[in-house]
């Protein structure tokens, strides 16, 4: 019989589990916070708990948890990587970066992805498949445990596509907000997608209170399907409507990411093209230079011309701020970790034979 994920469930399925094992209510609460308050390894960290029912737990559960392959920490900036292995072998990425206000985790939704965008390490072996709620929440709570500190801000942009993975990414976050647990403020949480319409109309609906970044990068179809594959399925008009649907929905202001490269979408034709599109929102946008990935042989723009576009947007009351560069010495780009390991683990395996 296959195991239950126990760290997947919310509050009220636990409570039908341990109803299930004839166990009294009160100890769904006890089981829920020492998962996701005390951060407890395993079932025999809950003293609490009977003895009997932590046995008859482990025969019944799965209790996820990941292990640490590599820690890397920048020498430029207090940014950490992360590189966890799932209980199947997969392998999985995610960023700790520290600023004044806190520190911030940026978490991958999935191993590997299937979006094929032309500037990211994380495609370029394809998707592996879906993390599960519990996985998504170890990566916080490994992270957590390692540093013994409360995270303040969660970043869902790491290796994946968030709403390629839309049923377990609203469960994740559903236990993600339980006062019980973390208790996490929804407004310390954003969410990034490449523009899949009908997952941005949907979360819209979940009435969360999470902030939605979408990765742009362009502002023409034409640029963007040289970019990204996704824009061949949804045109930027259908995007921005969704988008634009989304803030009226919760009154969160959307964000903009925008990759810029080097003599593909930096120039300042380019930038007043970005300033037709988004003139008169309420939205924000992230320029972020881009971080080289030697599979793909995109480069960061060159002299002041990152400056440059920031200006025309910003001459045009566009919201704008460009990304402080961390990490850049400790592969913090997605996948790039990631992609480095396997490739090296493939290596080995091909010089034993």
């Amino acid at each position: 019989m296959e195991k239950i994920d126990i760290k997947s469930l919310t509050l009220i399925q636990l409570s039908e589990l341990l109803e299930s094992l004839k166990e009294p209510s009160f100890r769904a609460v006890q089981l829920f916070e020492w998962i996701h308050k005390k951060l407890a390894s395993g079932f025999e960290e809950m003293t609490n708990l009977p003895k009997t029912l932590r046995e008859n737990l482990e025969k019944c559960c799965e209790y996820t948890t990941l292990k640490t392959v590599q820690e890397l920490h920048s020498k430029n900036d207090d940014t950490c990587k992360y590189l966890f292995q799932l209980s199947d072998g997969n392998m999985i990425e995610s960023v700790r970066m520290s600023y004044h206000h806190g520190d911030s985790v940026c978490i991958s939704s999935q191993a590997g992805c299937r979006m094929g965008c032309r500037f990211c390490a994380s495609t370029l072996d394809g998707l592996t498949r879906n993390l599960t709620p519990s996985e998504m929440l170890e990566e916080i709570y490994q992270i957590e445990r390692i540093t013994q500190k409360r995270l303040n801000n969660v970043v869902i942009m790491g290796t994946g596509e968030p709403l390629d993975n839309y049923e377990n990414l609203v469960q994740f976050l559903h236990l993600l907000f339980e006062e019980r647990g973390q208790n996490f403020s929804q407004r310390s949480v954003t969410i990034s997608t490449c523009g899949l319409v009908e997952q941005i109309k949907r979360l819209a609906q979940e009435d969360f209170n999470i902030t939605l970044a979408l990765s742009l990068h362009a502002p023409t179809d034409a640029l963007r399907s040289q970019l990204m594959p996704i824009a061949n399925q949804y045109p930027l008009s259908e995007v921005i409507k969704a988008c634009d649907y989304y803030y009226e929905r919760t009154g969160r202001r959307v964000s903009y990411e925008y990759s810029l490269i080097d003599g593909v979408n930096d120039t300042p034709i380019i930038a007043k093209q970005l300033v037709q599109l988004l003139r008169g929102k309420n939205c924000h946008v992230n320029l972020i230079p881009i971080n080289p990935v030697k599979e793909r042989g995109f480069t960061p723009p060159k002299g002041n011309n990152t400056q440059r576009f920031k200006n025309i947007l910003e001459k045009n009351k566009i919201n704008v701020t460009i990304r402080r560069e961390m990490g850049t010495d400790i592969d913090a780009a997605c996948g790039q970790l990631r992609k480095r390991y396997m490739d090296q683990t493939i290596k080995k395996k091909g010089g034993e034979l």
